[in-house]
């Protein structure tokens, strides 16, 4: 490498960890502390990854990354007071499937627009959930408790962060992929059903494994499947729903990170492309995985023309099917 390519080499990075210029009369951004939103309760998957993101996008903004919590209405709460944040690039929101692909067909009002009002920047993790039941519970394999279901509809009852939550959209296909009548319980955060599995108050939950993995090494519960097309290399003796007799009930979970609609591109491309260096780092690649998911770093004009497509699918499932909450 000659002179000239190591010190414009050396530029680019330290322009990397500086503040985004300013035009006349406007302050460097970001100049204050940034918020991330988490459209649910603490100790969920969306919790727990927007504050190992927060962790790691400090350094890199040269600011506080505070993270704050707003659950309910199935992630509705929280999706509204980010779509009415301010467009400056001070706030970030988590989303996930429920909230930007379901929840607008299924509520009569959800007050936001996930088209129109977020500017979506990347996923935040791409991967399955783990169907675990508590132990006392009988039933070692998913066939196992397919049948204890059947011997005793509407007993057993599974948990979610709300209705049109990933963890909701995995338990109800489930439900009619195995022909079972359970009781859906809703929480405000996945970390609340799990804390209810833990207790026995629910039979079993299908969450995210960075939330169920600790308590299942800790034999505190017994993981019966993974709904992804393999098995994660963390629980290498579970089986896929697939492998377990239920194919149809394989579901891919993600989680991402969006602003408001108006923030300046020039804040989005900043954002995206910390974030995607965060992702692409082989902790990153280990954090993930050992949840069994990938972290992928679409840009954000692909990631938004995903988000689209899986819109109007499940506007398609859910007219279909006749489902709404009022």
């Amino acid at each position: 490498m000659n002179r000239t390519n190591l010190v414009a080499l050396l530029a680019f990075g330290l322009a990397a960890t500086l503040p985004l210029p300013a035009g006349a009369g406007e302050v460097p951004w970001p100049a204050k502390p940034v918020h991330i939103l988490v459209p649910g309760g603490a100790g969920g998957v969306t919790d727990i990854r927007a504050r190992w993101l927060a962790e790691r996008l400090a350094p890199l903004l040269g600011q506080s990354v505070i993270v704050e919590n707003k659950p309910g209405a199935g992630g509705n709460l929280g999706m509204e007071m980010g779509a009415r944040s301010a467009p400056d690039g001070y706030t970030l929101t988590i989303i996930h499937q429920g909230v930007m692909t379901v929840n607008p067909h299924l509520y009569s009002r959800t007050g936001y627009d996930p088209l129109a009002d977020f500017a979506p920047i990347t996923y935040l993790g791409v991967g399955p959930l783990l169907l675990a039941v508590h132990p006392k519970v009988p039933a070692t394999t998913v066939a196992e408790l397919v049948q204890l279901a059947k011997a005793k509809p509407g007993q057993l009852s599974f948990g979610s962060p709300g209705v049109g939550t990933p963890p909701y959209l995995a338990g109800e296909l489930f439900k009619r992929t195995a022909g079972i009548d359970t009781v859906h319980v809703p929480y405000k955060g996945g970390g609340q059903a799990v804390s209810d599995l833990l207790a026995g108050h629910i039979s079993y939950s299908i969450e995210g494994l960075t939330v169920q993995l600790p308590q299942v090494k800790a034999g505190r519960l017994r993981a019966l499947a993974v709904t992804g097309p393999k098995r994660v290399a963390s629980l290498p003796d579970v089986p896929t729903m697939a492998e377990a007799g239920f194919a149809g009930a394989e579901f891919q979970g993600w989680v991402g990170i969006a602003v408001p609609a108006a923030t300046p591109k020039t804040i989005v491309a900043r954002l995206y492309r910390d974030i995607s260096g965060i992702l692409a780092t082989s902790e990153a690649r280990a954090w993930f995985g050992e949840a069994g998911a990938d972290a992928r770093t679409d840009p954000p004009e692909v990631f938004s023309a995903t988000i689209r497509a899986e819109y109007a699918k499940w506007g398609k499932v859910i007219r279909e099917s006749g489902i709404k909450i009022e």
